[in-house]
């Protein structure tokens, strides 16, 4: 078993070995040469999906969290998801429903959107992971360490929204979702870093842990790699 410093870098450097943001689609959202206001449509409806049930998770992480320090920290974060207040913004799926009307889709199409079998797969796991008490340890890694650390990644030092805003122009308040979270989500990733590093108490729970970060940074790329195949490859072939 890891002592707990080693085990929390070895959370880190695990979370940082998968850069989604290095996948080909990207190439083409976020190259202003090279920007693609229908594929990024599409890649907007996908990203919908996740964002509609992240809430969920975090109550049930909440929920069933067993160290009161921590369970306030949720209890924060579900506040920011459901008002923004601490933001000063909105509640952040309202803030996502901004980001896909300033791309010009209306709210019934957003609505009537269906993922993907990979975007299905990403989701229907981590809803797995949260909603057993018995792996609570999985579902606090595969959320708040493996899923909010997606936010923390940049490309040649700019994040999302300052790449989102050069590809399409986009003002402040179109990319409220990506910037907030961009800043927010370093502080949860800590905090959910230094929660499984608690709850894990053998070795075999460490590398439970482990494989939850892994699982979900392979779930979101073969998100990407999905989305790739079927609204770039198969629209060229």
């Amino acid at each position: 078993m890891l002592e707990k410093k080693a085990f929390k870098e070895t959370l880190d450097t695990v979370l940082r070995g998968h850069l989604t943001l290095s996948h080909p689609i990207f190439l083409e959202l976020l190259d202003p040469k090279r920007a693609n206001i229908e594929l990024m449509r599409k890649v907007a409806l996908q990203g919908y999906q996740l964002t509609k049930n992240f809430l969920g998770y975090i109550e049930h992480l909440h929920f069933h969290c067993p160290l009161p320090k921590f369970k306030r920290a949720l209890l924060i974060n579900m506040y920011e998801e459901e008002t923004g207040r601490l933001s000063g913004t909105a509640n952040h799926v309202v803030l996502m429903q901004n980001f896909i009307a300033a791309l010009g889709i209306s709210d019934a199409e957003r609505d009537a959107a269906e993922p993907l079998m990979a975007t299905r797969a990403l989701v229907d796991y981590r809803w797995a992971a949260v909603k057993d008490p018995m792996a609570y340890h999985v579902g606090a890694a595969a959320v708040m360490i493996a899923s909010e650390g997606q936010n923390l990644e940049t490309k040649a030092g700019e994040a999302r929204h300052e790449l989102l805003a050069k590809a399409y122009g986009l003002d402040s308040f179109d990319l409220q979702f990506f910037s907030v979270h961009q800043q927010e989500d370093i502080g949860h990733v800590e905090q959910g870093l230094n929660l499984v590093t608690e709850l894990c108490v053998t070795s075999v729970m460490q590398n439970e842990a482990l494989d939850a970060v892994d699982r979900t940074c392979e779930l979101f790329h073969a998100m990407y790699e999905n989305m790739y195949r079927a609204f770039c490859l198969e629209a060229t072939a």
